[in-house]
Formats: C-alpha cells, structure tokens, sequence
C-alpha cells in the first residue's frame, strides 16, 4: 500500500515555514524530517508514523486511535502509530504534527 498523497499535502502545509525540513521516502511512506531527524510520516500502512518523547510514550496511547510502533516484532519507544480515523480533521492531525515537530526541533541535527 502506497502512502496516501492528500495526508502528506496537509502534513506538508503544516510544516511549509519549518526550518530545515526535508522529505524522503522512508519505510514505505513520506517521511518528514527536521533538521534530519525524523518527526513524522505519511506512513505507507495508512495513518501517520509519528515520533514522540519516550517518556510520553504510555500516556500519548491514551489518545483514540493511537498504537504502539511495533517493528521486527517488538514495540519501539518514542514512536506512534495513529490510524486514518485519528487525523480526519485539522485538529486532530495538528496536534500530531506538533507533537513530532517539537520533539523533532529538540534533538541534536543530524
């Protein structure tokens, strides 16, 4: 399944003024990273990939329509997965998008 191209057009409108943004394909999706850090996808699941603070990971599952990110198996801290249904509206998906963009800005540049 290829990434959905009308989520990574909003997601891309929302971080239009982000310094040291860039896009690369990545996993199957869009990935948008900043500063070379990746903050957040347009994954190619559906639904949006999104990295968290580690710390914040257990009470950002409280949100609908959020799960862990599992690959090769095991549950990776520090990164969301959230289905079609919880990014519908703007607001649902801005609050994503800010979340890995602030959590994105903090990291060291790559």
């Amino acid at each position: 399944m290829a990434y959905d191209d009308d989520l990574a057009h909003r997601i891309r409108g929302m971080l239009a003024a982000e310094c040291g943004l860039d896009e690369k394909s990545m996993f199957g999706g869009l990935a948008f990273l900043i500063n070379g850090n990746m903050a957040i996808a347009a994954s190619g699941h559906g639904g949006l990939m999104v990295r968290v603070p580690p710390e914040e990971t257990e009470v950002l599952l409280e949100f609908d329509h959020t799960e862990p990110m599992v690959m090769s198996g095991r549950e990776t801290r520090g990164w969301l997965r959230i289905s079609d249904d919880g990014i519908r509206t703007e607001r649902q998906l801005r609050r994503w998008v800010a979340i890995g963009a602030d959590y994105a800005r903090k990291l060291p540049p790559k």
